[in-house]
């Protein structure tokens, strides 16, 4: 990993990557209070996550300027 960040690419790439994927998470466990599957199995605990997620993406369609627009008409 060191080696991969000494580039200008490297860097950009692992910033890119800082910057886009914690904040969902902390926004699910902030806003939603996901800290835990509260299912056994990786099959449910995988449903689990997938209706935390479609929950994530719908709150954040909801919020959207685009979303507003479409069903306004």
């Amino acid at each position: 990993m060191r080696r991969k960040t000494r580039t200008k690419n490297g860097r950009k790439v692992y910033a890119r990557r800082e910057h886009v994927v914690e904040p969902v998470f902390s926004l699910i466990q902030q806003a939603l209070g996901f800290r835990q599957s509260l299912l056994r199995g990786l099959a449910q605990a995988s449903a689990e996550w997938e209706l935390v997620s479609l929950v994530y993406h719908l709150r954040r369609l909801h919020a959207s300027e685009r979303f507003r627009l479409v069903t306004m008409g």
